[in-house]
This record gives structure tokens, sequence and C-alpha cells, in this order.
């Protein structure tokens, strides 16, 4: 179905063309498709200059992709999974963690009713936070794993096969937009009240940018910040650009995606009671062991 196949779109480059003269001058960000992109998208329209270099976003479809670019260092930056960025650091990747731009995309939808939640991705950071909440605050429901993606979840819901499920933003918006007997029936994403979320979303710097990191974080706290305060635009620059197709996206969208970006010397204790959450419930899923503190320093 058309609107279930979110992520298949052709990633389109801004700036920047691929003769080796014109990559040096330009300074490459991977973003991931999906609330990351909704994070930085004010830059595909107005690229900063860092170190001298355009900035030119190029949107990545999956983590795989994210850390080949990463191991080959074939990127600058880039916006990916916080637990990815942990595994990376415990591996040896000598990227350095600038910050958070994205506090939360996870809810429980489905029928108020509903007494089963179908969930993907065994020992991944929306099984584990999904698994928190129900073992804190909702007994309820059982967990059902039968399904592989998020666009099987998605259309098991709108089909009616599926009573209630664990989505990510844009698939929430997806589905509601769809099907208005489906209701929001849990935001995943604070560990308590006082929280801002859960800093599930980190962006990595090579090493050559250390120096610029106090620019990098100005920039990124005025992108994040546009993307709370213009969503209209940003939806355009995002539609206009094919990263997501027509009519999923909405200003609902991207408040429940929980956009702002604090760097990692402000954010450091979300981060590491993150990690500790996801490291009790699944020490794979952060390499066997959670990152030491060099994980977090921000040298001068």
């Amino acid at each position: 179905m058309k609107y279930i196949l979110l992520f298949v779109f052709v990633s389109l480059l801004t700036g920047c063309h691929s003769t080796k003269k014109e990559k040096e001058g330009c300074l490459y960000v991977s973003v991931l498709r999906g609330p990351s992109a909704i994070a930085l998208a004010s830059w595909m329209e107005n690229p900063p200059v860092i170190n001298g270099k355009k900035v030119v976003l190029d949107i990545v479809d999956s983590p795989l992709q994210m850390q080949a670019a990463i191991l080959k260092e074939t990127t600058d930056m880039a916006v990916l999974p916080m637990i990815t960025a942990a595994n990376l650091h415990t591996k040896g990747v000598n990227y350095l963690l600038a910050g958070c731009p994205v506090w939360g995309t996870l809810y429980l939808v489905g029928k108020p009713d509903a007494r089963q939640v179908h969930l993907f991705g065994a020992g991944t950071t929306p099984d584990i936070l999904a698994r928190y909440y129900l073992d804190t605050k909702e007994k309820k429901y059982t967990l059902n794993y039968t399904l592989n993606t998020a666009s099987e979840v998605a259309q098991g819901l709108l089909s009616g096969r599926v009573e209630a499920a664990v989505l990510s933003e844009p698939f929430v918006s997806l589905v509601l937009n769809r099907d208005k007997t489906i209701q929001l029936l849990a935001d995943l994403n604070h560990p308590d009240v006082s929280s801002p979320g859960f800093p599930q979303t980190a962006i990595l710097l090579h090493p050559a940018l250390q120096p610029a990191r106090k620019q990098i974080d100005s920039l990124l706290q005025g992108c994040c910040q546009y993307a709370q305060e213009y969503p209209t635009e940003v939806i355009r620059l995002l539609q206009s650009r094919q990263v997501f197709p027509q009519g999923i996206l909405s200003a609902a969208t991207i408040e429940r995606c929980k956009i702002h970006y604090k760097p990692v010397y402000e954010a450091e204790k979300e981060i590491r009671s993150f990690l500790q959450l996801i490291y009790t419930y699944a020490p794979q899923a952060v390499g066997g062991e959670l990152p030491d503190h060099t994980f977090y320093s921000v040298a001068e």
C-alpha cells in the first residue's frame, strides 16, 4: 500500500555535487529518514557553513548504511539512535558525541479495549521502552512479536488484525490519520513526570570537527528550535524534497517527536540513565557493556 511505504523514496541531496573538488568544499551530515530529518530540516534550505564548508544533508534509510558511512569516515556528522552510538563507541569508533536532538517518538496506539500489543525488533529501543512502560505502569497487555517491521504493524492496525501496537513517528501519524477509531493510548517517552524524555537519538561528530563544537551546538539548537516554532515550513521542506510523502506529517507529528537539542554536557545524566535502562533489559543492545566516561567527554 502506497501510504505504508514511507521510507522508500530516493534521497535528495542539496548543494554539492559529485566531483572530488566539490566534495572537498562540503560537510556531509548523514541523517536517518524519520524524526531526525524533521529536527534538521531547516538545513536543507538554509545550510550553515562550518569550518568554511557548506553543510549537505544526506538522508539515509537504515542504521546499517549510517554505520557504514561512519566506519568508512565518509560522513562528517551522523544523526542516529543513541544505542547505536554507544555500540560504536564500545567498538572503538572515534566519533564524538555532540548531544541529543530528539527526546521521544514512541507511542502505544490502538483500540481502547485492546489486550494485546504488537511489537517488532526484540531488544531494540522500541521494544525495551515498551516493556519498561508495561512493567512499571500497565500490566494488562500481552506482547506479540509475530510482525517484523513498523510497516507490517501499521498495516495490521489499519486492517483491524492488530488491536494495539508500539509505533514511532511518523507511523503514529499515519495510522491516526487513516483510521479515526485508532487512539493514542500511552506516551512511552517519559521515565517520570519531570523528565524531558528519553535521549533516543545521538549526534556524532568526526574528530576533525572538535574545534567547531561550540558553533555546532549553537547551530543544532537553532535548527531544532526552528522545527518546533515553524512546523508548517518544516513540513513543506520535507515534502518538497520527498523525504516524506504528502499528507503524512502535521504539526502534531512534530510535537510528538519531542525535538529540542541538548549538548552532551547538559544531557549526560539523562543519557547515562537511558543507557542503563537499555542495558538492564538487553545488555547486547549496547554492545554488552555501558560506555565509559570518554563517551561523554567534551575536550577543548
